[in-house]
């Protein structure tokens, strides 16, 4: 006969103490994990930097990217058709307002004006003649009336014929009408003269077009056009700039609108001298905003332009909109956000305390602290980058 034997008990014994040992060494690596945190927290320091709370001057700036560029500028072109003769400035020169920079073949010009002034020495001339007719056709007239009043009286007296009168009479309306034939004459001739002189002007204005000038002081940015071109108006010969108002029309994120104003200082930072700022002014802002980047257009004169300048280069502006001196401030890193509130980590008796403070002005790299930290407290900051500190940590001596 054989013999069962049921080992069911000793093995459920064995699969609970298996269990209270797994359950026990997770106690005991809990344990020794928060020993090791609480021995490093509260034994263990943390190499930290420090910041000495005095009072400081804060600037908060805004900033914008944009382009050199001008805001008067013009194309010079030619108001009449024609060749080109000279040119007389080139890309890069600075010319002044007035100054010829180009001219056209002026030879048949010079001979249209010729023309015209010969034509206006012969209307004067004509005119000069019908002068000299009017006085001759008043002394006719003159001799006429004489003549006719004196054939008047001789009938009166009993000694003339009615025929000497007639004729007297006849000669008489002859005399008035000559008069009247030469005045009228005058009259157009003068006219032609007017109409001369001012074909004259005229002829003049378009030699005086051939000599082509800068509307402004300005640089010539783009020459266009050589010697011997042929050019009509409207088309560009060179393309200026007023150098006295050069703006960088820079591009700044719409939610700074309420804190741009014209007027306000800046900071203008041109790629080609990085390190080396300009002193600007806000001139104006844009009303109009950019339906894709959501920017608005605000010009910044600089007060000087570096040697290299050129329309269209890019550059940096810092637009100060706010600025306060002997405030409380602190660098940005050692400010800390917990649930959306700032704190920092002050040092008290070795370790790092964490405070709440109450936050002002914000630059670039500082924060203005309004409340919570008074002059001579040392904020702290991890030493070294992707560590953190905590509420209660012990921290190296300086």
């Amino acid at each position: 006969m054989a013999t069962v034997i049921d080992d069911t008990k000793p093995k459920a014994a064995d699969g609970t103490l298996r269990r209270y040992l797994w359950l026990g060494g997770k106690v005991a690596l809990a344990l020794i994990a928060t020993g090791v945190v609480a021995y490093r927290l509260w034994f263990v320091p943390v190499s930290v930097q420090r910041h000495t709370v005095e009072p400081g001057e804060i600037v908060v700036e805004v900033m914008g990217t944009g382009t050199l560029d001008a805001h008067v500028k013009a194309t010079i072109s030619t108001k009449i058709p024609g060749r080109l003769k000279k040119v007389l400035v080139d890309q890069g020169d600075t010319v002044k307002e007035g100054q010829e920079v180009a001219r056209l073949e002026e030879h048949d010009l010079v001979h249209e004006v010729e023309v015209e002034e010969a034509n206006v020495a012969a209307k004067t001339a004509a005119v000069d003649r019908l002068q000299a007719e009017i006085m001759q056709s008043k002394a006719i007239l003159a001799q006429a009336t004489t003549s006719e009043a004196r054939i008047r009286r001789q009938i009166a007296s009993g000694v003339g014929s009615q025929d000497e009168l007639d004729r007297a009479i006849e000669s008489l309306g002859i005399a008035k009408a000559g008069l009247a034939r030469a005045e009228a004459a005058l009259v157009e001739g003068k006219r032609q003269i007017v109409t001369a002189e001012k074909t004259l002007d005229f002829r003049r204005a378009r030699l005086e077009d051939a000599v082509i000038k800068s509307p402004f002081d300005a640089v010539v940015v783009r020459r266009d056009r050589n010697a011997g071109d042929v050019v009509v108006p409207g088309s560009s010969i060179f393309a200026v700039v007023a150098t006295n108002e050069l703006w960088v029309n820079a591009w700044v994120d719409e939610s700074a609108m309420a804190a741009v104003r014209p007027k306000q200082p800046a900071r203008v930072v041109f790629r080609s001298r990085p390190n080396q700022p300009v002193a600007g002014t806000v001139v104006r802002t844009g009303r109009e905003t950019d339906r894709e980047t959501r920017e608005f257009l605000v010009d910044v004169a600089p007060e000087k332009l570096p040697e290299d300048w050129s329309v269209g280069q890019r550059a940096e502006v810092y637009i100060e909109t706010a600025r306060k001196r002997a405030a409380a401030v602190i660098p940005l890193e050692y400010l800390v956000w917990h649930d959306g509130q700032p704190f920092v980590f002050v040092e008290s008796r070795g370790r790092a305390e964490l405070r709440a403070v109450v936050i002002g002005l914000r630059s670039r790299d500082a924060v203005e602290v309004l409340d919570g930290l008074t002059a001579g407290e040392t904020v702290l900051a991890p030493a070294r980058a992707g560590t953190k500190l905590t509420d209660g940590q012990r921290v190296h001596k300086p």
